[in-house]
């Protein structure tokens, strides 16, 4: 105990520390207030150090002020950054889901360096509605009445059951009530409406009959249908189709509101996997609501877009509700340019990038594999390295039986274990590397690397294999 009084006692104050030229410098340069944070983060640090018996003697004051600076450009680097998706997961949630694509991108720009018309109408000079553009596209896209757009889906169905049955039932099948990222739970959000939740059916089974009971026993105002997008149930199972749905909605004078969670807006056979429905089919099969993620298989920004008849988007238009949960311009911008890529369906498959990463060609991701791989043996990386083939999943709560073939580098360091590598691809600079592991080996998955980004992953490789 003597001895950390000591070691305590010997801790420079900051200001010592602060009078050094090099501090100074970057005082100058970042404000003072910064590198006083800083040296203090690091002092207090080794105060820590030395209270957990790690730390057995003082740096020199020169190596303090070293850490400093460290600490310093550490936090003046931008948190969210660029980051390399080698795991082959083309709508990876916690990697931001869908890129954006370059129209996107470019009207994101535009939209954040200048004014705009967000809520302004030119051709009159009055106020105009800020989402008028985008729903004007997707009733165009999607063959609806009536279209709104909210921040995200989780708020789409928020606002949707806020709306229409606050105060009253919403039935939705057991099997259905699903729990999304982070432990957030379908039934919790949908209490948060006001709505009352009235379970129908069993876990795996659930009937015609079962919805039917419960609006001649309950006071009902919708009928939730939630697609199973990031599970599916096999074996002994029964669900009630979006069509079967709305005929008993129509019979007992109920809203039919469908969750697709995913927005496919192309032809299903476009999609290289099976089981996600289509907002167009959804729709024609008579949904009054539809609802669904900007930022899954539509390959935009996050929102939450609400389709269906004009009367009930209008009651969500006008909820109070509705203004908190509004999107900001830059995702509008985002959405309007990628809804814009989709009059086009070739030209949305060829640039919306997660389109593309999903649906790209077998010999595309082996070729991108050959030259990421040469680029590695080029580097000198200390590793052994294979070409692979490999099964990816789609990601972001969508299809989730879906295994997508692909190629991937294999990596197998030579004088350190592999969740070492891993480790430190994903703290490389400038720019990390996120990749995954199986089977003893750390796996650089080509259909979600780009070409231009392969360089950078080599010399990762190099640097991380390096004892």
């Amino acid at each position: 105990m003597d001895e950390q009084q000591t070691l305590l006692r010997s801790i420079p104050a900051a200001d010592v520390l602060l009078r050094a030229p090099a501090l100074e410098a970057a005082a100058r340069a970042h404000g003072g207030a910064a590198v006083l944070g800083a040296v203090r983060a690091e002092l207090d640090a080794l105060r820590a150090s030395i209270l957990r018996g790690e730390a057995r003697a003082i740096p020199p004051r020169p190596d303090l002020c070293t850490a400093a600076l460290q600490r310093l450009c550490t936090g003046q680097t931008m948190r969210l950054r660029h980051v390399v998706n080698a795991t082959g997961v083309a709508l990876h949630t916690n990697l931001g889901r869908a890129p954006l694509a370059d129209a996107a991108c470019v009207a994101v720009q535009e939209a954040a360096s200048n004014y705009t018309n967000l809520e302004y109408k030119l051709e009159t000079g009055v106020r105009g509605s800020r989402t008028a553009v985008v729903e004007e596209l997707l009733c165009a896209l999607c063959g609806c009445e009536a279209a709104f757009v909210v921040n995200n889906n989780a708020a789409a169905v928020l606002l949707a059951l806020t709306a229409l049955s606050r105060g009253k039932g919403a039935a939705v099948s057991r099997g259905e009530l699903v729990e999304i990222g982070d432990g957030f739970r379908l039934r919790d959000i949908l209490e948060e409406s006001g709505a009352r939740v009235v379970e129908v059916g069993a876990t795996n089974r659930t009937h015609a009959d079962d919805y039917e009971r419960a609006a001649r026993e309950n006071d009902l105002a919708v009928l939730f249908k939630a697609h199973t997008s990031n599970f599916r149930m096999v074996g002994f199972t029964q669900s009630v189709s979006v069509r079967e749905l709305v005929r008993i909605g129509m019979r007992y004078g109920l809203v039919t509101v469908a969750d697709l969670g995913g927005g496919a807006l192309l032809n299903e056979a476009v999609y290289p996997f099976s089981g996600e429905p289509s907002v167009q089919r959804t729709l024609r099969d008579g949904a009054d609501i539809v609802c669904f993620s900007g930022d899954k298989l539509l390959g935009g920004p996050q929102a939450g877009i609400l389709l269906g008849r004009a009367e009930l988007i209008e009651r969500m238009r006008l909820h109070p509700l509705a203004r908190a949960l509004r999107m900001d311009k830059l995702s509008l911008a985002a959405l309007e340019a990628t809804l814009r890529l989709y009059c086009d369906p070739v030209r949305a498959g060829g640039e919306i990038p997660a389109l593309r990463m999903l649906c790209t060609d077998l010999e595309t991701l082996r070729a991108r594999a050959v030259y990421l791989n040469k680029l590695i043996e080029q580097e000198g990386a200390d590793c052994t390295t294979e070409i692979i083939l490999v099964k990816r999943p789609v990601g972001g709560g969508c299809a989730p039986t879906a295994l997508l073939d692909g190629f991937a580098v294999a990596v197998l360091p030579a004088a350190l274990r592999v969740e070492t590598l891993e480790a430190r691809l994903r703290a490389a600079a400038p720019l990390p590397v996120v990749a995954r592991i199986s089977q003893g080996q750390l796996l650089l998955d080509t259909a979600t690397i780009r070409d231009d980004e392969c360089p950078a992953v080599a010399a990762a490789v190099k640097a991380g294999c390096a004892p």
